[in-house]
């Protein structure tokens, strides 16, 4: 019976324990795998062990192995791991936000987790910051078309009217259109039903409507954060319209002119809010309700 010969690859004897530097490599390699996914830094740490490990690799198959093939490959990891370590710290560099945009950003934007450079390309396309002087109009009523911008107020105060009497203010870091924003979505060619006029000098940050539309639909995230801003300004706005204290501080500044919906109560204006699902439908209802005056009930939904 013929005998099997033992194959080629079948190890006889095993070497001797590689260098300390195969060791340290591989070690580099260990680490660079086990750090938790939930540390911020976990992919820049995991490119620099990967590289340590590449180096260390090198180092051993020059010095000690002379093995061309294992230092090729280890240069070729090691020029990959760097290239996109580059990268991770290219998008960590810190984003130049102009100052005017600096205090909107942190108000607004940061808490919901906007990051910097998305803040960045939001107002550095197609918006502008503009300038307006005490007593011009921002928006004349049943004169100026909702479709051509959004606003946010950066400097000074602005004071909304209805028919010529004074429905609220608008302060900075605020919306200055929200409700003809939301109110229009669907229905284009209407003009603004309030007139806008700056209390003092005041200078806003001024978005294209139609270019921004188009940027938030490509962009699910911002589109989000855009409906809850501009969500959350227009039940501000509904409540500043019977907040008493900006009522007294207005009626010194307008020679006592009574607000139009100082005669709607809180409870009326929580019952409307209440009794519809859009914040438009809403602003419609206290403007309908503060033009007919206190006597029309608000009616609430049947249970």
């Amino acid at each position: 019976m013929p005998v099997m010969e033992l194959n080629s690859t079948y190890c006889e004897e095993w070497e001797q324990t590689h260098h300390l530097l195969f060791h340290l490599g591989n070690l580099s390699l260990l680490l660079g795998l086990i750090i938790p996914t939930t540390l911020g830094l976990h992919m820049i740490l995991l490119r620099l062990l990967l590289m340590t490990g590449c180096s260390l690799f090198i180092a051993w198959a020059t010095l000690y192995r002379c093995n061309l093939d294992v230092m090729v490959w280890n240069v070729v990891f090691l020029v990959v791991n760097f290239l996109h370590l580059f990268y991770l710290l290219y998008k960590r560099r810190p984003i130049k936000i102009d100052r005017e945009l600096r205090v909107v950003y942190k108000r607004m934007f940061e808490p919901l987790h906007v990051p910097e450079a998305l803040f960045q390309r939001l107002t550095g396309q197609f918006c502008k910051i503009q300038t307006i002087k005490k007593g011009q109009a921002y928006a004349a009523e049943d004169k100026t078309s909702v479709d051509e911008r959004l606003s946010i107020l950066l400097k000074g105060r602005m004071k909304v009217s209805y028919r010529g009497h004074f429905l609220h203010n608008i302060y900075t870091n605020a919306f200055i259109d929200s409700p003809e924003f939301r109110s229009t979505e669907m229905h284009r060619g209407e003009k603004f039903q309030v007139t806008i006029v700056a209390e003092e000098n005041s200078k806003y940050l001024c978005w294209s409507r139609e270019r921004l539309t188009y940027f938030l639909e490509s962009d699910t995230f911002l589109n989000e954060v855009f409906r809850y801003l501009i969500g959350k300004d227009i039940t501000n706005k509904l409540y500043s319209l019977n907040d008493p204290t900006l009522s007294d501080k207005v009626v010194k500044k307008m020679d006592r002119q009574p607000s139009l919906c100082s005669q709607l109560s809180m409870m009326q204006m929580r019952n409307s809010m209440a009794s519809t699902s859009d914040t438009d439908d809403v602003l419609h209802q206290i403007l309908r309700g503060g033009s007919a005056g206190s006597s029309t009930p608000v009616t609430t939904p049947s249970d």
